[in-house]
């Protein structure tokens, strides 16, 4: 393998990684990071982006919205306010999925829905291009021209001296459009920590600073996603209609709220047995928010999966609507670990038995951590959010190296051939001249 490095700061100039002749270490670079400096180097496999397909990004966004749901339920027990991103949470796993095999990897298909297998394996891919389609500037209700922002980027953090296999390589840059950030996890995993951190808080302009609190030094692997979302309302509201109302919460106790208020004439609205939905669009009408108030929360989201909701936005049609809304802002942060082991892939989690070779042979990596955190902040202007995932990968149990031992056969023995599945014995001998 040629590469090519331009070393800066305390990074070394030569780096001995992969061993794959598509990838190139293309730069290395000096970040400050809560006023320490660290070093990292990029590396980039020479397999080029793969072309989005339509039809692939619908069956990406199905596998997706299906994870996502699966994901809600099984993360709902906890009774409060919660946001969370399936689209980060699966992306950051599927990084991690692309180099999986055996079990583990039909384990995490069966959580994914197979996403990373969609659209032929460009589904992901796909799905990424189609949202990137949606930033750009629109007119908004009053012809007035805004912008709206949304960005999704992934970023796979790696040990600087693990050598990974070229088709994992190859995957991360052809489906996730990815390069590789090159850190030291073993001798300055705060370092690391921070570097990550950095990045995660530029993707998201800063509303999430710390996502990762410390990193293990046994850390080889640390796959990243980040959403950021800034859209207003196709049509606002009007801050001079804000008003203070109660509001009942599930223990039917009632709490007073700034509530918005806005007259939409033309949208999409839906009812069912149970429940009440409206669509409210942004500037760009592709991208909309769905509103679903049913009667009874707890039964209603015990019944709440993929299908379910395509139902209710199925039946959406136009009306007008005297929409009632309360500001919110939601955090969430949580390890989901624990609950994705729980949703049927246990062996991704395990030391011992996770197999993840088509990443690396040189360790054995598991997924230790799914660190998730999301936020969103609505009110008369539009929404604003943000999301990031990370799926941190350590080195798991491996045997310890043999000690070395001679044996010669030069003098009496006792030899036994025996079925070594059962036990038995076949012969049973000795020699003490085998020359006699």
């Amino acid at each position: 393998m040629t590469v090519t490095t331009r070393g800066v700061g305390h990074l070394p100039r030569r780096v001995g990684i992969f061993g794959s002749a598509g990838l190139v270490l293309v730069s290395s670079v000096v970040w400050g990071c809560a006023g320490q400096a660290a070093a990292i180097g990029f590396a980039a496999s020479q397999a080029t982006r793969a072309a989005g397909s339509p039809d692939a990004a619908q069956e990406a966004a199905a596998a997706v919205d299906a994870f996502g749901f699966d994901l809600y339920r099984a993360t709902a027990s906890s009774g409060g306010n919660m946001v969370m991103s399936p689209a980060s949470v699966a992306l950051a796993l599927s990084m991690a999925r692309a180099g999986a095999n055996g079990d583990t990897a039909a384990q995490m298909d069966k959580v994914l829905h197979s996403a990373t297998a969609s659209g032929g394996g460009n589904g992901l891919n796909s799905l990424d291009k189609a949202l990137a389609g949606i930033s750009g500037t629109f007119k908004d209700a009053l012809g007035r021209e805004q912008q709206l922002t949304l960005s999704i980027a992934n970023a796979p953090f790696v040990q600087k001296d693990l050598q990974l296999q070229t088709p994992y390589l190859d995957t991360l840059a052809s489906q996730f459009g990815a390069g590789l950030r090159l850190v030291d996890f073993k001798t300055d995993s705060t370092g690391a920590c921070r570097l990550i951190n950095s990045w995660v808080s530029d993707q998201t302009a800063g509303r999430i600073p710390t996502l990762l609190d410390q990193l293990d030094p046994a850390t080889r692997l640390v796959l990243v996603n980040a959403i950021y979302l800034k859209a207003p309302w196709l049509t606002k509201f009007d801050t001079g209609e804000t008003t203070t109302e109660p509001f009942t919460r599930p223990d039917n106790s009632q709490v007073s709220v700034p509530t918005m208020r806005v007259w939409l004439p033309d949208t999409l609205y839906a009812s069912g047995s149970g429940w009440q939905a409206v669509e409210l669009p942004y500037l760009n009408p592709s991208l909309a928010m769905t509103i679903v108030v049913p009667n009874d929360l707890a039964t209603f989201e015990a019944s709440l999966d993929a299908a379910y909701f395509g139902q209710i936005t199925a039946a959406l049609q136009k009306a007008t609507v005297d929409l009632s809304l309360p500001r919110f802002k939601v955090e969430t942060k949580s390890d989901l670990a624990s609950v994705l082991g729980g949703m049927g892939m246990p062996l991704a989690l395990d030391p011992v038995s996770a197999d993840f070779s088509g990443i690396t042979t040189q360790e054995q990596l598991y997924i230790a951590r799914v660190v998730h955190q999301a936020n969103i902040e609505v009110d008369e202007n539009g929404t604003v959010a943000s999301a990031a995932a990370a799926v941190e990968m350590l080195a798991g149990a491996t045997m310890a190296p043999q000690q070395t031992v001679t044996l010669r056969v030069d003098r009496p023995f006792i030899f036994a051939v025996r079925d070594t599945t059962t036990g038995a014995i076949l012969f049973l001998g000795r020699v003490v001249d085998p020359s006699a």
